[in-house]
């Protein structure tokens, strides 16, 4: 799920959960998000849908080409490159279809409603609360064609915080943390037939780090990450840039210990024997990075089918952290940190294929992107940028090549959740930046 930094301080702060998190691994993930999303606190750009233009495909330069506007003293990557310059006007009903929306006019005076992902069967998870008059949330299938939304039978969770990690068909699963330390994974998981919710824990799997790391592959089984090792910090300290903020390009990255768990059988979690950096599943493959939050290494390929792997060098930048990663069985896509050049940010989102070939690197300032989809052919890039005059959601058509600019604003809080292929959620502010308006739309072929 995308949540900015300041969405988790509001939960944590406001509608305090029964248990405690763990501080260290909150500020290392917060500290990601900063890098990405600092200069969204205190912006107010009015939210408005991108006006029209007409959609062709990128014209990619070769190796080095620098489309991106910035100093030159900005590394230009080794791959064909663009900017969000370069991206044209969306068109809604034309290049997209919005499905639904939702607002919160005022989430500085309280918590909300949100959508947390769609299901493979195109119904929308609405999350209510918690909020001051409600302590727990409550879960509803909203139906985009009519608005109809389906409550769910209650979760009895009181106010501890959940990600959805599988919308399906037949089943929903969000995952949690619970104990004195927050540490012990918890899954809900929702029989669609039935309408029941169960509870699953796994006394054989050791702490975790954060659980909205935790992904399904396509086993059924939910995949998810143990601490490993811990880049450190530089002796005296990282350097500090001229606005303050720690100079942390180049880190050393973390590792983790993959395990699999059961969504059904608490005495089934099995260590995978693998360490890795960033994990993603497409349908037909597990892709693994060495290191996250830092120099990522080397990018892993397992064809699922066969236990065929090959590895290869992605060559990001010298400085690159890699902070966001995703992939589907023909390409890879890499959000990373780069380093900031004066006032300007190196923020990069390459996108290579599975043999480790170069397709294009979205360079820009104060940008960051993930793969929306479940990994198959449809599977979009979407790409978040906060820069005033370039603020708003931007799409990559991993199968056109499209670059497209779907918003020209950015609420300050995030949201999102698994979808389908082809489909994705963005927000745009409302109510001079106190509120959020949250879109689920479905890219036109």
């Amino acid at each position: 799920m995308v949540n900015e930094l300041r969405t988790l301080l509001r939960e944590n702060v406001e509608h305090a959960p029964e248990d405690h998190a763990d501080l260290g691994e909150v500020l290392r993930l917060g500290r990601s998000r900063v890098r990405r999303r600092r200069t969204l606190v205190g912006s107010g750009a009015v939210s408005a849908i991108a006006v029209a233009g007409v959609v062709t495909a990128l014209a990619l330069g070769g190796p080095g080409t620098d489309h991106a506007a910035g100093p030159a003293s900005r590394p230009a990557p080794d791959a064909p490159t663009t900017s969000l310059a370069d991206a044209t006007p969306a068109v809604a009903g034309r290049d997209y279809t919005e499905l639904a929306s939702y607002t919160n006019d005022n989430l500085d005076a309280d918590n909300g409603q949100y959508f947390d992902g769609v299901t493979d069967d195109g119904l929308v998870l609405f999350r209510d609360g918690p909020r001051a008059d409600q302590l727990r949330p409550r879960f509803a299938l909203l139906d985009p064609a009519t608005g109809t939304k389906d409550w769910l039978p209650d979760l009895h969770i009181g106010q501890t915080q959940t990600w959805p990690v599988e919308l399906g068909s037949d089943r929903l699963a969000l995952v949690g943390a619970a104990g004195s330390q927050a540490s012990t994974l918890t899954a809900y998981v929702f029989d669609r037939s039935s309408r029941t919710w169960s509870a699953v824990t796994w006394p054989g799997l050791p702490a975790v780090g954060f659980p909205g790391s935790a992904q399904v592959g396509p086993d059924g089984r939910l995949y998810v990450g143990t601490p490993a090792t811990q880049g450190k910090i530089p002796p005296g300290g990282w350097p500090t840039q001229p606005g303050g903020d720690a100079e942390d390009a180049d880190a050393q990255g973390d590792s983790f210990e993959l395990w699999s768990v059961s969504l059904t059988e608490g005495s089934d979690a099995r260590d995978e024997g693998l360490r890795f950096g960033e994990l993603a599943f497409t349908p037909h493959s597990m892709v693994w990075t060495d290191r996250s939050n830092g120099d990522a290494g080397q990018v892993h390929v397992r064809d699922l089918a066969t236990g065929e792997e090959h590895a290869f060098d992605p060559h990001s930048g010298d400085r690159c952290n890699l902070l966001g990663f995703g992939a589907t069985d023909d390409r890879v896509v890499l959000s990373q940190y780069c380093g900031t050049y004066g006032d300007v940010r190196d923020d990069r989102v390459q996108v290579l294929t599975t043999d480790g070939d170069q397709v294009v690197t979205i360079q820009d300032s104060s940008s960051d992107g993930m793969l929306a989809g479940a990994g198959g052919d449809g599977s979009l890039v979407e790409v978040s940028a906060y820069e005033p005059g370039r603020a708003g959601t931007y799409l990559y058509d991993l199968a056109t090549d499209r670059l497209l600019r779907i918003s020209d604003g950015m609420s300050h809080w995030g949201n999102g959740g698994p979808t389908p292929d082809g489909t994705f959620l963005w927000s745009t502010p409302t109510n001079h930046g106190h509120g959020q308006v949250q879109h689920v739309g479905r890219l036109t072929p």
